[in-house]
């Protein structure tokens, strides 16, 4: 089996009116990829706020971002999908700017290789279980 890796990611609960903004893999099933926050790795040279900040407007396509607080750390290990533990910043944010209900966006992955393609929308707060891969682990503090 091979050795799991450690990497630093972040994840971006942004909330407007008692929704949470998520999104699903538009070229994959709900089965494999299910539904989720934006969220990914940090960057060599990068600090978690600056990570969350830039993830959430890749997969989102909007830009005006601010972090509200973090809401604390915690560990994931997502094997058999990948061997890796991850080590999740999580935050809480704003977004700035009006929104459809639904829409689609794309990550362009800094031209390499086919954009990731998503559909980004909004679901109530009490529906947010259905969160992939641990993604739901903090939403509870989001009501402290």
């Amino acid at each position: 089996m091979p050795e799991k890796v450690t990497k630093e990611q972040v994840l971006a609960y942004i909330v407007r009116d008692g929704r949470l903004l998520v999104f699903r893999h538009i070229d994959y099933s709900r089965e494999e990829v299910g539904i989720q926050v934006p969220a990914g790795s940090v960057q060599d040279g990068e600090t978690p706020e600056d990570a969350v900040l830039r993830e959430a407007r890749e997969e989102t396509g909007f830009t005006e971002f601010t972090i509200v607080r973090k809401l604390g750390e915690y560990t994931y290990d997502i094997s058999p999908y990948r061997f890796e533990i991850q080590h999740r910043h999580v935050f809480e944010l704003e977004l700035g700017q009006d929104t459809p209900e639904r829409w689609n966006s794309r990550e362009g992955h800094d031209g390499v290789g086919e954009p990731t393609r998503f559909e980004c929308f909004w679901i109530p707060l009490e529906a947010a279980h259905v969160l992939q891969s641990g993604q739901g682990a903090l939403l509870g503090r989001l009501f402290d």
